[in-house]
Parts: C-alpha cells; sequence; structure tokens
C-alpha cells in the first residue's frame, strides 16, 4: 500500500517550500491580505472621490500627496532609529487606523456640502497610506526572508495580497450602492488591526527563517534591535547608491506611465457613468478583474518565471509588455483598449514586476530596507505621479489626445526596459559578492592547530 503524500504536498506543487517555511507562508498570507483588503474597500471610495473633486484637479492631489509623503518619511525615519520592528510597525498601521476612523466620523457628521473637500483630502491620505502600509509590509518581509527564499516564496507571498485585494473590491462593488461610505471605512479599521496581530506572529517566527549573526557569536534576531543610523539616511544613502539609484528610476518610470493610464481610466468613467455609485462600483469591478488574473499568475506562474529565466528578465516583462501596450493605444485610442491594458499591465505588475522588485532589496544593508526603501516606495513613486500627471495636462494643454500620451510612454518604457535588465544583473552580482563575503568568514573563524583536525588525522 502507498504511504500517504505528507501535509505539505499540495503547497509544494506550487511553490518549492522547505521544512519550516509553511507556518510563516501563513503569517505573511494573513498580514498582507489584511492590508491588502482594507486598501481596497478604500481605494473605489478614493477613486470616486477624485473624479467628483473634478479630473482636472487631479494633478493638484497628487502635488499634495508628494508634499505629504515628503512630510510624512521624516517621523517615520525617526521611529526606525529608536525603536525596533516589533515597536514600530504596530504604531505606523495603529495612527493609519486612527485617520480612518477620522475620516469616517467626519464623513457621518459634515454636511453634504463639505463632501467635495472631504474628498480631495481622503484622496490625497489614502495615495499616502497605501504606499507606506504596503511598504512596511515589504519591508518586513525582506527583513524576515533570505535571498534564496525571496526568489521562491515572493511570489507567492503576494498572491495573499491579491485575495485581500479581491477580498475588499469585492466587498465594495457589491455595498456600495446600499451601505454609508463610513461603514466601510471601519471594515478597514478592524483589518488594519487584524495585520498587526499577523506581523507580531510572523516576527516570532524571523530568528528561525534568516538568522542575523550576533556580536557574541551567537544568534540574535533581528527584530530585537533597533535599525539606528541617521533620520535622513533614506535620502541621503539612496542618493549615494547606484543600486538603490536605479530601483528609484525603476519605480519612477513605472509611476509616470501607470499615470497615463489612470488619467485616461478617470475620463472614461466620468463620461460612462454619471451616478456616483455607478463609477464607485466601475472601479472596483475593474480591480476585481485585475485581481482575479493576477491571482492565476502569482500561484501558478511567477515563481517558475523567476527561476527559469532570472531577476533580469523577469524584470524586464513589464517594460517590455508597456511597450507594446503603448503602442496599441497610440494606433487605437479606444475605450477597450485602454481598460484591456490598464487590466493586464496592473496584473503584471502585482503578480511579476512586484514581488521580483522585493528581491532587490534583499541584498541591500538592513538599515536600507526600511529607510531607502520607505524613501523610494514612497516619495519616489508620488514623484513619478507628479510628473505623469502633470505631463498629461500638459500634452492635453495642448489639444493633444491619447494617440500623443501612448506615443510619449514608448520611449519611457524602452528606458524602463534597459534600466530592469541593469538591475537584475546587479542584484546578481551583489548575491554572489555576499555569498562569497559569508564563505571568507566562515572560514576566518574556523578554528586552526590540532583541534581543527578530523577525528581520523
Amino acid at each position: 500500500m502507498p504511504e500517504p503524500v505528507p501535509a505539505r504536498g499540495t503547497l509544494a506543487r506550487l511553490i518549492d517550500v522547505q521544512p519550516g517555511e509553511g507556518l510563516a507562508l501563513a503569517w505573511s498570507w494573513a498580514y498582507i491580505f489584511s492590508i491588502l483588503a482594507a486598501y481596497y474597500v478604500l481605494r473605489p471610495i478614493r477613486d470616486q472621490m477624485g473624479v467628483a473633486g473634478g479630473i482636472e484637479n487631479l494633478p493638484w492631489l497628487f502635488t499634495a500627496t508628494l508634499i505629504g509623503m515628503l512630510a510624512l518619511n521624516l517621523p517615520f525615519a525617526y521611529l526606525v532609529k529608536r525603536m525596533p520592528r516589533a515597536r514600530f510597525v504596530p504604531i505606523t498601521y495603529r495612527f493609519f487606523a486612527a485617520n480612518i476612523l477620522a475620516f469616517a466620523l467626519t464623513l457621518y457628521l459634515a454636511p453634504a456640502e463639505w463632501g467635495v473637500w472631504i474628498g480631495r483630502v481622503f484622496f490625497v491620505w489614502l495615495s499616502i497610506f497605501n504606499l507606506f502600509v504596503v511598504s512596511i509590509f515589504w519591508a518586513t518581509i525582506v527583513d524576515v526572508f533570505s535571498n534564496a527564499q525571496g526568489k521562491r516564496l515572493f511570489g507567492f507571498i503576494a498572491a495573499g495580497a491579491t485575495l485581500g485585494a479581491i477580498a475588499g473590491s469585492a466587498t465594495t462593488a457589491i455595498l456600495a450602492k446600499n451601505v454609508p461610505t463610513w461603514g466601510l471605512m471601519l471594515c478597514a479599521v478592524v483589518l488594519l488591526e487584524v495585520a498587526v496581530f499577523c506581523m507580531r506572529g510572523l516576527a516570532a517566527l524571523s530568528a528561525q527563517l534568516h538568522e542575523v549573526p550576533g556580536r557574541d557569536g551567537g544568534v540574535q534576531d533581528g527584530q530585537d534591535r533597533t535599525i539606528g543610523g541617521s533620520v535622513l539616511a533614506g535620502v541621503t544613502r539612496t542618493l549615494a547608491s547606484p543600486y538603490l539609484l536605479n530601483i528609484s528610476l525603476f519605480l519612477l518610470l513605472f509611476s509616470v506611465t501607470s499615470t497615463f493610464l489612470y488619467f485616461e481610466q478617470a475620463g472614461i468613467a466620468k463620461r460612462s457613468f454619471p451616478d456616483r455609485g455607478a463609477q464607485t462600483a466601475f472601479f472596483a469591478s475593474v480591480d476585481l478583474a485585475v485581481n482575479v488574473l493576477t491571482l492565476g499568475i502569482q500561484l501558478f506562474l511567477t515563481g517558475r518565471i523567476v527561476n527559469r529565466i532570472g531577476v533580469a528578465l523577469t524584470l524586464a516583462i513589464l517594460p517590455a509588455f508597456s511597450i507594446l501596450g503603448f503602442a496599441a493605444l497610440a494606433i487605437w485610442p479606444t475605450i477597450g483598449v485602454i481598460v484591456a491594458f490598464q487590466v493586464l499591465r496592473r496584473a503584471g505588475n502585482f503578480a511579476i514586476a512586484r514581488p521580483v522588485r522585493e528581491v532587490l532589496f534583499t541584498v541591500v544593508p538592513r538599515e536600507d530596507r526600511y529607510k531607502a526603501k520607505s524613501f523610494i516606495d514612497t516619495v519616489v513613486y508620488r514623484l513619478g505621479d507628479q510628473v505623469g500627471a502633470w505631463s498629461f495636462t500638459g500634452i492635453q494643454g495642448m489639444g493633444l489626445g491619447s494617440a500623443s500620451v501612448a506615443g510619449a510612454a514608448i520611449p519611457l518604457s524602452m528606458a524602463w526596459l534597459v534600466n530592469s535588465v541593469w538591475l537584475g544583473r546587479a542584484q546578481d552580482r551583489r548575491r554572489v559578492e555576499q555569498v562569497n563575503d559569508a564563505a571568507g568568514g566562515a572560514e576566518r573563524a574556523a578554528p586552526v592547530g590540532p583541534a581543527a583536525a578530523s577525528p581520523g588525522g
């Protein structure tokens, strides 16, 4: 009689899970599920409020978002400097949860004529919230898992984000027409508290996954040590490192081209759906389509693609697809092409580009994983929004349409493709150097003389 299949067999068919990693994966899934569910409950509300406030005002809202990112990075860097991970992550999440409660209360009590301005403030706030909470999640994941584990597992972990996004967008799509906005916001608060609980569960396992040598020669879990350094290290270390600068360029080019598509989608929604509830449901439905497609890729393809073609070529997939997509949009600037391109591109980012981009941070010092990464993921990303938003406005101001916007995005996508290949190769060189350094350190630490002899010597 054949032996029973081990319990990890089903999971191992999807990804290469090693012994001791299953529980950490479960905590990671629950952690990112909660964060993305909270965000996607709120995202359609933000998109509808942005449209209600006037598409012509979106560039100014993106400007305010960039200013907010700059303002929030300094206190966050201070927390990273002074506190261990187990303290500054929960404080940050609960700060945002308190903000959501304030918005819900304001919407419940405020007169209707305040709605447009509340919407504009909420649009800016959620644009900040999204990047911060997700960046902190990935910084924690990069800090807990090693480079080799990241290549195997990050795509699968990102599937937890997709499930959360599907749950959040589906919830809003179903309830938006019957549940008040402030009621949906309360759901997001509960989900953020769940994320804090899951983060602590994951952090408790970090010593088993990615041990950090302590100064006393033993093993010291990284979560028990404050990172220290300068409050401005996120900026200074990014500007001083060609590697981090190129990660910044990768994100900048992605953000600029994404903003072009976002503005086109916002215009379509306003022209096609005059009712606010219908607009919110439309945005939620697009999100749902993106996330269903993303989930299939993450579960069955992402890990296999990275292992088969490597980091460099995997990073190059999204810019290469963007070249083709913008070319199609320049030739056929129709609603169908824009929506199809948006769905496929966002799915490619969430399923492939995002988890592989996080692997890039596994070969940088720990201080860079939180400070430089936070600066890049928030300020640099929103700087790309600025460039994209005002460029879009300028192109429209010259009387040009979607075809011209798409034509301008093609050379940007070509530069992005070259940058992606360079980054992948640089990451591989750094990984090899770290392996060699670790091997050299172990060799230098080995005992010499009779104590080092084999039993048969």
